[in-house]
This record gives C-alpha cells, structure tokens and sequence, in this order.
C-alpha cells in the first residue's frame, strides 16, 4: 500500500486552483486560432483577437482569465493500492482550494443556496471520486463558472425519442440559451445511466482535449453531427454572430434501464479551464 500525504493533496490542490485559472490550456489556444480563421463574421473574428489576447495578459501577468473564478471541483481518481495519510482526503482538497484561492487573488463564489451568505473562502468544493487500479492518485481541477452552468440540463426520455430526439433536444438548448454561457462554447453531453450519472458524465466530457473524438466511432460520428447542427445555428463568438458558436462537442454514454434514455447538457464556456496532476 502507497501512503500518500494529505499535505501534498492539499499544496498540489491549491497550485491547480491558480493555474487553472490563469493558464488556458494549448487545446483551447488552438482551437481559439482555428477559429479566428474560419469565422467568416467580422464581430467574431474581433471576439477570438480578444480571447487570445485575453490569455496571453493572463500567463504573463498571472491574472485570472475571468472574473468568474467559478466554483471549484475535483475529480480525483485514486488508485485501490494507494491511501492518504495526515488527514482526510475532502479535507486536504478543501484546505487546498482555500489556500489557491486566497493565494492566486481569485474571487470567492461558495455561497449557501438559501441565504447566499457567502463563505468568504470558495470552498467547499465540489469533490468527484473514481477508484481506480494501481497506487496513483490522479487530481483535475476544473473551476466552474455559472454563466455557462446555469444553463444547462438534464432531461429523461422515453426510449422512443431515439438518438434524433437527444439531438433536438441538445440544438434546442444551445439555441435557448444563446449569447448566456459565453461562446464559443465546448458542450459535454451525457446519454444513459440515472438522472445524476447522466449529469456527471456530461460534465467530465468537458475535461477531453479540444478536437479529441470519442474513441467509439459511431459517438464520434455523433460529435461530428452535433457539432455541424450547433454551429449552423448561426448565434457565433459571444452571441455576435458567425459560424463558430461550439468549439466542439463532447459525447459520453452510459448504460441505462429499457424504459429511459436519461440526457444532459454542461455548457463550458470559452474559458475550458482544468489542469490536473498525478501524485
């Protein structure tokens, strides 16, 4: 058995907090320059200038690229052979969330639902767990902002809506929600399992590299269409117009019960932030 520390978790959580924050991944950067060559809109060529050159401020000057710093949370794949020691592994990733945030300058959004009595420390995050083979643990921080959150959903259908119905309904939802979650936007989409596993599948989606297909070639076929269907909308770079309104769209499926085909849509804005590490 690997023993871990819980102070490491707790120092790599609050570097990831800080980086994925400030530095935006070379799949996003790539795919912010493929779009200023393709977009045809005069608008939204100006949008991609802004977003490259908002990131590039951003590293050199190690600012946030938003000013949503968005919520926190964190997948953690941790392998079976491998335990923390020092402390609980929640507690070591809260403590870690507090430090980055505090340390980097980002704001504060951790609020409680019903009074909004801000906890003043974003924390605590949002922790998703996945045991896994070997002595590893794997830590992705992915801060969440709410103007891309607050519009997606989940949905179930009875299976007679069919692959055709899950697609009107994610076209459907990217129309609704127009210029609100900051195009371009990266779209995870989550098809079976439950009502909440449709929803977290979904929004690991969001971690796969810009432009990476499914590995399944059907689904990654599927990718292709909803991706052609969300950029034929026309809505474009921050609702201005134009052809790239989705960056790319992200598919994830999971078996589910014969009488459901459970659906849901995380929105990411531009701004994909999430950086990982390995302990």
């Amino acid at each position: 058995m690997r023993e871990i520390p819980s102070d490491e978790i707790t120092k790599t959580v609050r570097r990831l907090c800080i980086e994925a924050n400030t530095l935006l991944g070379d799949d996003v950067l790539d795919a912010f320059r493929a779009g200023l060559a393709q977009e045809e809109s005069a608008a939204g060529k100006d949008v991609f200038r802004q977003l490259l050159e908002n990131a590039r401020i951003a590293r050199e000057e190690a600012l946030p690229l938003c000013q949503d710093t968005g919520l926190a949370v964190v997948f953690i794949e941790m392998g079976q052979d491998a335990r923390v020691t020092g402390g609980h592994l929640y507690e070591a990733v809260h403590e870690g969330v507090r430090r980055g945030y505090r340390d980097g300058r980002l704001r504060a959004s951790s609020v409680d639902p019903l009074t909004r009595k801000n906890f003043g420390d974003n924390t605590p995050a949002v922790i998703h767990v996945e045991i896994t083979t070997g002595d590893r643990l794997r830590l992705i921080v992915a801060p969440k902002g709410f103007g891309s959150e607050n519009m997606s959903r989940v949905v179930l259908f009875p299976p007679a809506a069919g692959i055709e119905g899950v697609k009107r309904f994610v076209i459907e939802r990217v129309e609704e929600a127009g210029p609100n979650p900051c195009p371009p936007l990266v779209i995870g989409v989550g098809i079976g399992g439950t009502l909440e596993k449709a929803a977290l599948i979904a929004k690991k989606a969001l971690l796969r590299p810009i432009g990476r297909r499914h590995t399944d070639p059907s689904i990654a076929e599927l990718e292709e269409s909803f991706l052609e269907a969300v950029n034929a909308l026309g809505i474009g770079p921050q609702g201005l117009g134009g052809r790239i309104t989705a960056l790319d769209v992200h598919i994830e499926t999971y078996p589910t019960h014969i009488a459901s085909i459970p659906v849901a849509v995380n929105f990411q804005c531009h701004c994909s932030r999430h950086k990982e590490a390995v302990l």
